[in-house]
C-alpha cells in the first residue's frame, strides 16, 4: 500500500480531521519493523505462559542474557517447574515451513520466493546447552521449545516441542513426571537470576554487536551451490594446484558442493 497517496487522499477529502491520523502513520513503519513484530510474537508467548500455566508451578524468566565463551547468548523465555527447565526460542515468521528435527537448515515459502534459515532447533541447542552448564542439569532435565507466531503454516510434520502460538503450553503441560523437587526449583531460579548479565543498555548492545558479528561471518563465506547449505575452507591436497584453498560443503561425503572447485578438476 502506498501510504503516501492515502495521506494525500484523505489530506484533500478531510482537511480539518486528516491530522488525527498523523501519529497512525508514523508509527505504521515502527510496527512493520522485524524488531517490532519480534517483541510483539514474544509478548504473546509471556501473555499465553501467565495465562494458561499456574503461576505456582511454573516460574517464568523473560530476556535472558548469558555470558558465553565467545560472547553471550540470549534467551527469549525460560520456564523452571519440578517437571523440568523449558528453554523457549520465539521464531516471528510467515508462509510455509518445510523442515525436520534432523535438517540443517529448514525453508519458508512465500508464494514463488523460497529462502533457507537456520533450523531452530539447532539454534536453540545453544541456548540449552549454555544453561545446563550454569545449573548443572542433565538433557532429562531441559527441554528445548520452538515456538512459531505470525502468520505462518507448518508443510511437513513437526517435532512435539516445535509449535504455534500457545501451542507450547500443551507440550510443557504434557510433561507430567517430576525431575527437581521444589527446592531444586528455587535454586534454579536464583542460579539464573544471579548469573545473567544485567539488563543494561550496555549489554544489550554488547549481545547485539556479537550477534552482528556472527551473521557477519556466516554471510563472508558462500553458500554450498548444491544443497544451500554451510561451507568451509578446505585446502587442496594433491595435483597441480596442491596448497590453493577453496570452499566446500559441510556435508561432504554426502554433498560434494564447491566453489573454486575449477582448482581440483
Amino acid at each position: 500500500m502506498d501510504f503516501g497517496q492515502l495521506f494525500n487522499t484523505l489530506l484533500n477529502s478531510q482537511p480539518n480531521q486528516v491530522w488525527y491520523f498523523v501519529p497512525l502513520f508514523i508509527l505504521l513503519p515502527i510496527l512493520r519493523t522485524p524488531s517490532f513484530k519480534g517483541k510483539a510474537g514474544e509478548a504473546m508467548v509471556n501473555l499465553a505462559a501467565k495465562l494458561l500455566l499456574n503461576k505456582t508451578r511454573y516460574h517464568l524468566i523473560k530476556n535472558v542474557t548469558l555470558p558465553t565463551e565467545d560472547g553471550t547468548t540470549q534467551i527469549d523465555h525460560i520456564i523452571v517447574s519440578r517437571y523440568g527447565v523449558f528453554v523457549v526460542e520465539t521464531k516471528n515468521m510467515k508462509g510455509w515451513i518445510f523442515g525436520n528435527a534432523k535438517q540443517r537448515y529448514w525453508t519458508q515459502k512465500i508464494f514463488k520466493h523460497s529462502q533457507k534459515f537456520q533450523n531452530p532447533l539447532h539454534q536453540n541447542y545453544k541456548h540449552v546447552k549454555t544453561l545446563q552448564s550454569l545449573l548443572g542439569l542433565s538433557d532429562e532435565q531441559v527441554f528445548s521449545v520452538v515456538v512459531f507466531v505470525g502468520d505462518s503454516t507448518f508443510k511437513t510434520p513437526m517435532p512435539d516441542n516445535v509449535t504455534y502460538g500457545g501451542g507450547y503450553v500443551r507440550f510443557i503441560k504434557a510433561q507430567t513426571e517430576p525431575r527437581l523437587s521444589d527446592a531444586e526449583v528455587q535454586e534454579v531460579i536464583e542460579a539464573i537470576e544471579s548469573g545473567r548479565l544485567a539488563a543494561t543498555l550496555k549489554n544489550h548492545q554488547k549481545h547485539v554487536a556479537h550477534v552482528r558479528e556472527i551473521v557477519a561471518k556466516k554471510e563472508s563465506v558462500p553458500r554450498c551451490p548444491k544443497c544451500q547449505g554451510e561451507m568451509v575452507k578446505r585446502t587442496v591436497k594433491r595435483g597441480e594446484n596442491v596448497g590453493k584453498e577453496f570452499f566446500g560443503c559441510k556435508a561432504f561425503p554426502k554433498c560434494r558442493g564447491m566453489v573454486g572447485a575449477s582448482l581440483m578438476q
